[in-house]
């Protein structure tokens, strides 16, 4: 990454403190408390530069826009509210998803995204 603008800190800080993906607009919102100059076009260009950096990864969910989290994380799944749309990482992976395979298939890697309410929607 060749520049670490004011924007670019501000996206990372909101990453973060945020502690699950969020979609650009999103960061634009909660970034704005730290670079209130911020734009939605500065937000992608932002997210380019800092996914090729590699302090980004990229969270796709079927049917979706991307979302984004802070990177090297290690593997880990998500739980996606249906009420609201956001989106919570959860800690660690089930094991044992290989013996589910069906004899004779090889797992080279896999998925999984949880459905249902978040505590604050589940009210």
């Amino acid at each position: 990454m060749r520049r670490n603008t004011v924007q670019r800190r501000a996206i990372r800080r909101v990453l973060e403190e945020a502690g699950r993906p969020l979609g650009a607009l999103e960061m634009l919102e909660d970034s704005k408390r730290y670079a209130p100059r911020l734009g939605i076009a500065t937000v992608y260009r932002s997210i380019k530069a800092l996914v090729a950096a590699g302090s980004v990864a990229v969270v796709e969910l079927p049917g979706e826009p991307p979302r984004y989290e802070a990177a090297g994380k290690g593997h880990h799944h998500h739980f996606r509210c249906e009420f609201c749309g956001k989106v919570y990482e959860l800690g660690g992976c089930l094991g044992g998803l290989k013996d589910l395979l069906p004899r004779g298939f090889r797992m080279t890697s896999h998925e999984l995204l949880l459905h249902g309410r978040c505590p604050a929607c589940a009210k």
